[in-house]
């Protein structure tokens, strides 16, 4: 809907004997347009990461460790899927200590 919006409005100025002030709406609107798209297309994506963890096994942590059996992407880095698949055990015992067993974001 919002693509046929942005389209119609130069062609509606550029169909109707435009005035000047239409005529370069109509141009910067489609440059922008354009730039956008190249720009659009010529991302990549560098931060992408596709991460997989299948059967892991056991971890423990005591003392303020901290056990993944999984995958573990700090402040949600990354783009890309994860995907963790039977996951062991993930133990965690004493004071700040922490387990996951999955994905963690944290």
């Amino acid at each position: 809907m919002a693509a046929a919006a942005i389209v119609s409005t130069p062609a509606v100025w550029l169909l109707s004997s435009p005035d000047s002030g239409q005529m370069a709406g109509a141009t910067i609107q489609a440059a922008v347009g354009i730039v956008t798209l190249v720009w659009a297309l010529l991302q990549r994506p560098d931060n992408r990461a596709d991460d997989a963890a299948a059967q892991t096994g056991q971890a423990e942590a005591s003392g303020g460790g901290t056990a993944v059996t999984g995958i573990r992407r700090r402040q949600g880095q990354g783009s890309g899927t994860a995907k963790a698949e039977g996951t062991g055990n993930a133990t965690a015992s004493g004071e700040g200590s922490s387990a996951v067993s999955g994905i963690d974001y944290s």
